[in-house]
C-alpha cells in the first residue's frame, strides 16, 4: 500500500518552511520525540463550524472513512504514515456534549478541520533518516489521485527571505485590568465553595501584532531555538495559522502485540517558573513536588480522566502507571501523570475522542460544570486554545496534544494579528493574585519568543 522514498535528513523546521502558507499543511515536531512529519495537500477535508447542530456528523464521517480505508502498516513505517490529521478546537467541545450552547460567539476558527493525508514526510531523529511515505492507490484497486509529490511542492514553494530580530515591536497586551481577572477567580472560588464544581480552569487572553514583514512561522523557528517543547506544531488554514509549543499530550493509542488498542493520556496540574539558578530551580521544583494544593489539583484531574477513558475501556483496564511526577521543561516545571488504559474491542480512536474531549486537565470537574463556569468567565472563545492537534491512522493509531502554549494568527492586509491564552485550575483554596502570576509564568517563553531579540540567553 506505500512507497516509501528516501529524503535527505534535515531539521524538519527547515524543511517545512517553504509550505508555512499552504492551506492545511502541518508540521508536528517536538523535542524529545523520535518522530516529527510533514504533510499538505490532503485528498479531502472535513471542516466543521460550530453553531450547536449537526456536530457528531463530522465525526461519523471520520469514523466511517477510517473504516472504509485498507491500510496495513509497512513494519518499518513510522506511527503516522498516512492518515487524517488536524484541529479540535475547544468549542467543538461545546457542540458535542450537553448543556453547553450558552457561552461566548464562536471564533473565526472552524470547531473542527482535518485533513485526509496520502503522503507524509516522516524524519527519525534516531536514525537521524528522513522517509517519504505515499499511498499507492493503485496497488489497492483505486486510480491515481496525485499529480505531485510532496518533495516537488517543497522545491516548488520559496523560503521566508528574512531573519527579523525581533517579532513583535510592542509587548503582548491582557485583555482585562489585573483586578477585573482576580474578580473571576474569586467569582470561580465562590462557585467551588457553594459545590458548583471542585475545579474550573480559567484562562486570559494577550493580543499582539506581528511586526511588519514577520510571519507567524517566525514563531515557530524561535521557540524552536529557545524553548522547544514536546508538541511543536504548525497548522495553516486559509487567512489563520496556529503555531503551537504544547507540553501537554491529550491521548495517544496504539496497537498492541495482541493486536488491540492501548490508549494513555498525560495531564498536567501544577506549574513552578524555572529558577534563574541551580539552587533556585531545585528549591522551585521540590516546592512543587511537596504542594499538597497542586497534587490535589492534579488528582482531581487524574480522576476524571480515570471516569472519561472507563466509558470506552474494557472494565479494571484503566491504570495509573504515575502519579504526580516531576517534567521540567525550558520555562517551568509541572506535574505530570499517566493514566492507562486498553479500549473495548468495538471501540476505536473517534469513540474515545467522543467520550474525553476536550482534555479535563484544561476543563475542570465535574467537566460539564467547569466548562459552564468557563463559558460565563471568559470573554471570548478560546478557539484552538485548550483544543488538539491530532492525527489518526486507519488502524486506529492515534496521537494528539493538548493545545496549550498556543498562538492564534489572523492574517490582515499588511501582516498578522496574534493571541494567546494563558490560564490554570482553580480550586477552593485558590489565591486570584497567586493565579495570575501562575499564568504570567506560563506565559514567558511566548513572550520572550515575540519581544527579545535574537541571541538572547536562555534556560535549558
Amino acid at each position: 500500500m506505500f512507497k516509501a522514498l528516501e529524503f535527505p535528513y534535515n531539521d524538519p523546521i527547515m524543511v517545512f518552511e517553504p509550505l508555512r502558507d499552504l492551506p492545511f499543511a502541518m508540521l508536528m515536531h517536538g523535542k524529545g520525540k523520535r518522530w516529527s512529519y510533514i504533510c499538505a495537500q490532503p485528498l479531502e477535508t472535513i471542516l466543521f463550524r460550530g453553531d450547536g447542530t449537526q456536530s457528531d456528523a463530522a465525526l461519523c464521517r471520520l469514523e466511517q472513512s477510517l473504516k472504509k480505508l485498507e491500510f496495513v502498516r509497512p513494519k518499518s513505517a513510522p506511527p503516522f504514515c498516512g492518515g487524517w490529521a488536524g484541529l479540535l478546537s475547544y468549542e467543538f467541545g461545546r457542540s458535542i456534549l450537553p448543556k453547553l450552547q450558552e457561552g461566548p460567539d464562536f471564533s473565526a476558527w472552524p470547531d473542527l478541520a482535518l485533513g485526509l493525508y496520502d503522503q507524509v514526510l516522516a524524519f527519525d531523529h534516531e536514525e537521524k533518516r528522513a522517509r517519504l511515505y505515499i499511498w499507492d492507490w493503485e496497488q489497492i484497486g483505486r486510480s491515481s489521485q496525485r499529480k505531485e509529490t510532496l518533495v516537488d511542492a517543497l522545491k516548488r514553494e520559496g523560503k521566508l527571505n528574512h531573519n527579523p530580530n525581533v517579532l513583535c515591536d510592542e509587548m503582548p497586551t491582557p485583555r482585562e485590568e489585573l483586578e477585573h481577572y482576580k474578580t473571576k477567580i474569586q467569582k470561580t472560588v465562590d462557585y467551588i465553595h457553594a459545590g458548583d464544581c471542585f475545579q474550573s480552569n480559567i484562562s486570559q487572553a494577550f493580543d499582539f501584532t506581528l511586526s511588519e514583514g514577520v510571519h507567524p512561522y517566525h514563531l515557530i523557528k524561535r521557540l524552536n531555538e529557545t524553548s522547544a517543547a514536546p508538541f511543536s506544531s504548525y497548522f495553516r488554514l486559509d487567512g489563520l495559522v496556529l503555531a503551537s509549543n504544547s507540553p501537554e499530550r491529550f491521548l495517544k493509542t496504539r496497537l498492541g502485540i495482541d493486536g488491540e488498542l492501548y490508549v494513555s493520556t498525560k495531564p498536567i496540574k501544577g506549574t513552578r517558573p524555572r529558577g534563574k539558578s541551580d539552587a533556585e530551580d531545585i528549591t522551585l521544583a521540590s516546592e512543587l513536588l511537596s504542594s499538597e494544593k497542586d497534587r490535589a489539583e492534579n488528582l482531581m484531574i487524574v480522576d476524571l480522566m480515570r471516569n472519561d477513558l472507563s466509558r470506552v475501556s474494557i472494565p479494571g483496564s484503566v491504570k495509573v502507571p504515575k502519579l504526580n511526577a516531576l517534567e521540567s521543561f525550558a520555562n517551568v516545571h509541572h506535574l505530570v501523570s499517566t493514566v492507562t488504559a486498553r479500549l473495548q474491542d468495538d471501540k476505536g480512536p473517534v469513540d474515545l475522542l467522543r467520550a474525553a474531549f476536550p482534555g479535563g486537565s484544561i476543563t475542570g470537574a465535574p467537566k460539564i460544570r467547569a466548562m459552564q463556569i468557563i463559558a460565563e468567565m471568559e470573554d471570548a472563545a478560546r478557539g484552538p486554545y485548550c483544543g488538539s492537534l491530532l492525527w489518526v491512522s486507519p488502524d486506529g493509531c492515534m496521537d494528539s496534544s493538548i493545545l496549550i502554549r498556543s498562538t492564534a494568527f489572523s492574517e490582515l492586509n499588511d501582516g498578522w494579528k496574534g493571541e494567546f491564552r494563558v490560564g490554570g485550575g482553580i480550586v477552593a483554596d485558590s489565591v486570584p493574585e497567586d493565579e495570575y502570576q501562575e499564568t504570567i509564568h506560563k506565559g514567558q517563553a511566548l513572550i520572550k519568543a515575540l519581544t527579545q531579540s535574537i541571541g538572547v540567553e536562555k534556560h535549558d
